[in-house]
């Protein structure tokens, strides 16, 4: 708090002019504002019209005597403080006036000196008094502010669209709005003070809410993964929670959001399944399209002229890519519905991929291009995952990596082991990825239309499907590129336990 400087005001009476005006000289050098009077009767009006902090009064005057003034002083002017000037024959009186209320006495003839610490005293307590309420008018205002604060602060929580969960360091739930009331089927009886796995059956919510308040994190970033809470009514809730730290780091509670997702993932659902309808519908006729193509080709229906030629082999190719198109959705489909093949088994890497390897090497011969497969000198360690799953993201990458290369290219596989991961590269000597469009080539059927690519063929969702099986392995999958110069795809696996 801001240090303020109080002047002291200070009223004498006494009926002996020379006590007044040695007391005035005294205490104004003490830089101490006086005023005095004659008697009780006018040193009272003075009280009245003055704002006077310290009073010294002889007891023995005439007309009102200086205890009936302490007695007015006492009961109108509680923060006056009095000091009573007494002879040595009146020592008694004086002791009696401090019991009814007077701060201290000094006794005539007193000198510079007894006066001078007498006053001191009561001006430092003076000053302790005012410092101290002016702390507490602060102390008020602040607790005023905050409780206004709060308020503010409760309503705004409470008229929020999403649910807002707030625990301490107990798993106890210290403050919830409406929502998440009603988003968690609460009953009256349950809410704050109650603790979250009294509330909430779903271990995982329970876990997670224990991960989050104990600051465990899923990656370098500090980010903290959410939370999918189904609830009995065929509801669900996307629970997304930070960390409450204090001063020193050290984890105090969760604040949590809960977001109603359902109508999302009805959407979600509804749009698999009719991606698989259709793909299921349109797939049986293109095959046949393609395989009737394919015979009017080599048959004798229509005559050998390039013309002809030329359009029934645009036909077949568009036939092709209407094939390759319905599998990747219905793989698509399969993979966001949660069916992504077989169940996980461990694998040995470098056989598997070789084998990859081995199989599209026959398409990268067709263009002149070098398929080249490096293996470390030691033995790698093996990875649990889906094979359908690993065989869908490296047949894709290695695939890519021949289509975007240009005829007597080069592509190099290689797989590495670095602390707890397998890392797997692919590396080509193609057209390479311009900046802009790094950020977005795992999106849904984004593709990149350029000079070099647009009579390359494909669906766009190679590798968004890749990127979403490697995320469901735990691994992660990075790029890097430049234009003219070639990409490498580093898939990063997790080595089995």
């Amino acid at each position: 708090m801001e240090n303020k400087t109080f002047q002291v005001k200070i009223l004498v009476i006494d009926d002996e002019q020379d006590i007044r005006e040695g007391c005035e000289r005294i205490l104004s050098r003490m830089e101490c504002k006086v005023v005095t009077a004659p008697d009780g009767a006018k040193g009272l009006n003075i009280l009245e019209t003055q704002d006077i902090s310290i009073v010294l009064s002889d007891i023995k005057m005439p007309g009102i005597s200086g205890l009936e003034v302490l007695s007015q002083i006492t009961e109108k002017y509680k923060s006056v403080m009095v000091i009573m000037i007494t002879g040595f024959s009146t020592v008694e009186t004086a002791i009696e006036a401090m019991k009814k209320g007077a701060y201290d006495f000094v006794s005539k003839p007193f000198s510079p000196d007894q006066l001078r610490i007498v006053v001191k005293r009561a001006i430092e307590k003076l000053h302790l008094t005012w410092e101290s309420q002016a702390l507490k008018l602060e102390q008020q205002k602040n607790l005023a502010d905050l409780e206004t604060e709060q308020s503010r602060t409760r309503a705004i929580i409470e008229t929020l669209p999403n649910g807002v969960l707030v625990t301490n360091m107990l798993n106890q739930i210290v403050l919830m709005n409406p929502v998440a009331r009603k988003y968690l089927g609460l009953a009256a009886d349950k809410g704050v003070g109650t603790q979250i796995q009294d509330c909430i059956e779903d271990k995982g919510f329970h876990d997670y809410i224990k991960s989050v308040s104990e600051c465990k994190t899923d990656d370098q970033e500090g980010t903290i993964k959410s939370h999918e809470l189904a609830l009995s009514d065929e509801r669900y809730i996307l629970v997304q929670g930070r960390p409450i730290t204090g001063e020193d780091n050290e984890c105090l509670g969760t604040v949590i959001n809960l977001s109603d997702i359902t109508a999302m993932k009805v959407f979600d659902r509804l749009k698999s399944e009719f991606v698989s309808k259709v793909s299921h519908e349109l797939r049986s006729p293109l095959s046949v399209i393609h395989e009737q193509l394919a015979m009017v080709m080599k048959g004798e229906i229509l005559d050998e002229s390039s013309d002809n030629q030329y359009i029934l082999g645009r036909a077949k190719d568009k036939a092709k890519n209407l094939i390759s198109l319905i599998g990747d959705l219905l793989d698509l489909s399969k993979i966001e519905a949660g069916s992504t093949g077989k169940e996980p088994e461990k694998i040995q890497l470098g056989d598997f991929i070789g084998k990859i390897v081995e199989f599209l090497n026959t398409e990268a011969v067709k263009k002149d291009q070098t398929l080249e497969f490096n293996l470390p000198e030691k033995e790698l360690p093996e990875v649990k995952a889906d094979p359908i799953a690993l065989e869908s993201v490296f047949g894709n990458l290695i695939s890519n990596a021949i289509k975007y290369t240009p005829e007597k290219g080069k592509i190099v596989v290689s797989i590495e082991t670095e602390d707890h991961n397998i890392k797997v590269k692919v590396k080509d000597s193609g057209f390479g990825i311009e900046q802009r469009h790094i950020s977005r080539i795992f999106e849904k059927f984004y593709r990149i239309k350029d000079d070099n690519t647009r009579f390359i063929n494909g669906t766009g969702l190679g590798l968004a499907i890749a990127k979403t099986l490697v995320n469901e392995l735990k691994g992660d999958i990075l790029v890097e590129s430049k234009a003219g110069k070639g990409s490498l795809f580093t898939v990063l696996l997790p080595v089995s336990k």
